[in-house]
């Protein structure tokens, strides 16, 4: 078998597992309906924090033809500076322990630390400590219940693939990475020079660690919850 295989073969049996787990939740927690009471229909984003996001601007997407799924979408700079997270927004910050001191990682971290603090966003940290963990750490970012997950970091990539779909009820945004295949709750925001899509798949584009910058962080953090906030889901956020 080769290392792949195995890898495959880890992922799947921790999803089943998981997966168990993310369908008693969803049925507790849904109405009749199948949504949260309060909810957007398969968002888990209240209606009031939807209302207060604020609006995107011109040339962010074409209102008139909405991107497919998996698509990806390539939105005028500041097209998003309209967006502003809704009060009483919470996100969980998920992260591989290992990837902390790494560079292009620990640029993502402080992007979303300096983003929450500018928007007063309530953010838990939720950090794989080992390899074997990071499964779990998925698991235990979607028990926050929060309404955004948001994923840094290449490690984190295959296991928020495994876990995401057993997980509709949880809106994810992944920034600086993608998933090879998104359901409609995983969101990417992304760049020329990111674009790690799993082990095995490569990169969607030239990987250079050096595109991570302060200031490219931000743009896609704050372009990707844009999206997420104006239901453009499971598509990639591709900014300049």
């Amino acid at each position: 078998m080769t290392r792949l295989a195995a890898r495959t073969t880890v992922l799947l049996t921790a999803v089943a597992l998981v997966g168990a787990g993310a369908a008693v939740l969803a049925g507790c927690s849904a109405t009749p309906g199948g949504t949260d009471a309060g909810t957007d229909a398969g968002t888990g984003t209240s209606a009031t924090a939807h209302a207060t996001a604020g609006a995107l601007g011109a040339g962010f997407s074409d209102p008139t033809r909405p991107p497919a799924p998996e698509a990806t979408i390539h939105p005028e700079p500041g097209s998003w500076s309209g967006v502003h997270a809704p009060d009483g927004y919470d996100v969980v910050l998920l992260s591989d322990a290992g990837d902390a001191e790494d560079a292009p990682t620990r640029t993502l971290l402080d992007a979303v630390a300096s983003w929450a603090a500018d928007e007063d966003v309530t953010v838990t940290t939720v950090s794989a400590t080992d390899a074997d963990d990071r499964i779990a750490a998925v698991t235990r970012a979607i028990d926050e219940r929060s309404d955004l997950v948001i994923s840094v970091g290449n490690h984190m990539v295959d296991p928020l693939a495994a876990v995401s779909p057993t997980a509709l009820h949880q809106q994810f945004l992944v920034v600086g990475a993608e998933i090879a295949e998104p359901t409609s709750n995983v969101t990417a925001a992304d760049w020329t020079g990111g674009g790690f899509r799993g082990e095995g798949l490569g990169p969607s584009s030239h990987y250079d660690p050096s595109t991570f910058t302060e200031e490219r962080a931000d743009r896609a953090l704050r372009a990707g919850l844009a999206a997420v906030l104006h239901d453009l889901r499971g598509i990639v956020v591709w900014v300049r």
